[in-house]
């Protein structure tokens, strides 16, 4: 029986699967595909359970179309298409250009994510385009560019992990958010290698390290820095490699020197021994690697966590080598390529910025537009989303649900339900869904082909393994029908790869050059990573022989500790972080669609220690009321000493009640506008069942 290779849909390691015909004929499920070097065939259990989402029980087979009655109702594609045309016309007739919104998403391929920025900027006119990777990785982005002059995830393949002598893990739960790449650590355990974790929870993948470091949720800068004191105090800096290959080292060393161990135990809780020994680990083989994820990064100050972090690899000589470097763990299926091509507020294709006049004459070009009529940038994810009902008074978001994902999340859906116009593409009925005026059915991964590109810079082909239901239709297909509606008649094939051969011109000579990837040679050879000119091999490993900065040096920036944007107070005494569980991904807007994966995980719930519970009353399986200055959320207590005292931890899949983002602040990090989900002070109030 015939398989199709391709890759799951859901987080960045964009794990290999082949899908299999199942007997009837119907659907598909899947099978090992063993060959593909980043998962070996291992899966997780919503990879394995991914098809579950293909079937008509839990998705979208046709449009939806608000009545006069105020109720969501099938339409034909005509009428949604042309209300979707009228609506965003209208908006933009009446208010403006920049009152038309445009919101995609990080599980986007390439191609969607190349259209819709396209689409946004040259059928809409509009510069009101983000998506919801701005809440993943933009504050480690951000730190790349300014210490690196490029940002790709991982500037080395996953498999040199296990090659490494230690790996800092910060702010990663790798055994839940991405089960199948733990085997990389235990690899590297395996090989004689030493895994530091930093977490302020005792977690999964905190239990398979050599050393668990829990600081207090917000201090990680303080972290950083109070290592990189004692790596010079000790005198394990590498001076040749400094002098070499970097610039600023003078005064990110005056900046560090000013963060003493003790002042660091204070900040973060952390022993000022385990300090010394987490240096002592990092410096004593010739390669060691540091990895964050969501942890340091989102943040209100996660650019300046996450320089702190290279500045530690930068002294030591830990970067530009074989085996060592920083690398950032990307969280979203596509978040790597889904920022690279245009649908981020700042950039246009091929990571080019979107003030350079270089930049803007080449894309146009591609487009056979005037340079002059590309928009300049516009707001970023979270003001975007604030501005809505104001300032933006209609939206077309693609693949994204913000009523569950966004923080403060009341607002986010107040300010949606206060738009004029709202038309959703989705394959499901999420939350944000189903405020729409208009909701358009799409296609899923199984059922169109097309480009992502995983945590590793990695550009994979997703494959076509069945067709999808008569009333659903691709995200190019609705983009092109949309076009045409709103005068544009050309430049918006439906054709995926006829978009990707588009997006390779046009990426052609880009920090993110894809000119010289094609189809044939994804398939070929298991992907191509980025950057790849015509005619070259591609780039696997980043930084070798120069940074691609000016100079080709890497800059080491000055930052200094700065408490979270809300601290613990007398009204709100507690600390809450977010985070996700193994069964669930992200919104859960599909995960929470599952059987198996809702018997797995099926609500929210509070983590809380048992000397905080033991204060405030919690009672374990009981319901427990977190309060912030922007809302309330009610979960079961669950009662565990694998977490700080001063802490409570809640899973953001889950909308209603148990919402986490209810709670969190969107304190926006000055240069990435990360919003800072990883911190706010909360109080704990026992609730009656």
């Amino acid at each position: 029986m015939h398989t199709t290779a391709t890759h799951c849909p859901y987080c960045a390691l964009q794990c290999g699967m082949n899908l299999r015909p199942t007997a009837g004929g119907h659907g598909v499920e899947v099978e090992e595909r063993t060959g593909f070097p980043v998962n070996r065939g291992a899966l997780c259990g919503k990879g394995r359970t991914a098809p579950a989402v293909l079937s008509s029980r839990v998705r979208l087979t046709g449009p939806l179309i608000r009545s006069r009655a105020g109720r969501l109702e099938p339409a034909t594609w005509e009428e949604a298409l042309d209300a979707v045309a009228a609506g965003l016309a209208r908006t933009r007739r009446d208010h403006g250009a920049d009152a038309v919104g445009v919101f995609g998403g990080g599980g986007l391929t390439n191609e969607k994510a190349y259209g819709l920025g396209k689409f946004a900027r040259v059928v809409l006119g509009t510069s009101q385009i983000d998506y919801n990777g701005r809440f993943c990785m933009s504050s480690a982005a951000a730190a790349h560019q300014r210490a690196f002059g490029l940002d790709r995830g991982l500037p080395f393949p996953l498999e040199d992990v296990p090659r490494t002598g230690c790996v800092i893990l910060v702010g990663s739960n790798l055994a839940e958010t991405m089960p199948p790449a733990l085997r990389h650590l235990t690899e590297l355990k395996a090989n004689g290698g030493t895994l530091i974790v930093v977490d302020p929870r005792r977690t999964r993948t905190a239990e398979q390290a050599d050393l668990h470091l829990a600081p207090r949720p917000g201090t990680d800068l303080a972290l950083a820095l109070g290592l990189l004191h004692l790596v010079v105090a000790d005198g394990r800096t590498d001076e040749e490699f400094i002098a070499a290959r970097t610039t600023g080292w003078a005064e990110a060393r005056a900046a560090a020197m000013a963060h003493w161990p003790e002042l660091v135990e204070r900040i973060t809780g952390v022993p000022v021994p385990a300090l010394r020994e987490a240096v002592r680990m990092f410096c004593a083989p010739r390669s060691a690697m540091v990895l964050t994820a969501r942890g340091p990064e989102q943040q209100s100050k996660g650019t300046d966590t996450v320089g702190a972090w290279i500045n530690l690899c930068l002294a030591t000589g830990r970067a530009g080598r074989p085996l060592s470097g920083y690398g950032c763990l990307t969280g979203q299926g596509n978040g790597q390529g889904g920022r690279e091509h245009g649908q981020k507020a700042d950039q246009l294709p091929g990571y080019r910025k979107l003030t350079d006049p270089a930049a803007r004459a080449h894309v146009a070009a591609v487009w056979g537009v005037d340079p002059d009529s590309l928009p300049g940038p516009g707001r970023s994810a979270y003001e975007l989303l604030d501005a809505l009902g104001t300032d933006v008074r209609a939206l077309l978001l693609m693949g994204s649900n913000p009523v569950v994902s966004a923080p403060r999340a009341a607002h986010v859906e107040d300010r949606i339900r206060s738009l004029d116009f709202l038309a959703v593409a989705d394959v499901v009925l999420s939350e944000t869904a189903a405020l729409a005026d208009v909701v358009l059915p799409v296609t899923q991964w199984a059922e169109e082909t097309g480009t992502t590109t995983n945590l590793e810079g990695r550009v994979l082909l997703r494959r076509r393994a069945l067709t999808p239901p008569p009333g659903v239709r691709t995200d190019l297909e609705v983009l092109h029908a949309l076009a045409g509606r709103l005068g544009v008649d050309k430049g918006f094939p439906i054709d995926p790869e006829e978009v990707f051969e588009e997006l390779r011109r046009a990426s052609a000579g880009g920090p993110a050059d894809y000119s010289g990837i094609t189809y044939r040679r994804i398939a070929a050879e298991d992907g191509v990573f980025w950057p790849c000119s015509e005619g070259e091999q591609g780039t696997p490993r980043l930084f070798l022989d120069r940074f691609a900065t000016d100079d080709g040096r890497a800059r080491f920036v000055p930052v200094a500790h700065r408490d979270a944007a809300e601290l613990p107070d007398a009204q709100y005494p507690v600390l809450l972080t977010t985070g996700r569980v193994v069964a669930q991904y992200q919104s859960g807007a599909q995960t929470r669609r599952v059987d198996e994966l809702n018997a797995a995980a099926p609500g929210a719930f509070v983590e809380l220690h048992p000397r905080l519970a033991a204060r405030v009353g919690a009672v374990e399986g009981r319901p427990l009321a977190v309060v912030s200055r922007r809302g309330r959320a009610v979960a079961p207590a669950r009662i565990t000493d694998t977490i700080r005292a001063d802490t409570v931890f809640m899973p953001f899949h889950w909308p209603g009640e148990g919402r986490a983002n209810s709670l969190t602040n969107p304190a926006l990090d000055p240069v990435s506008r990360m919003p800072e989900f990883k911190v706010c002070a909360v109080r704990l109030e026992p609730v009656e069942d």
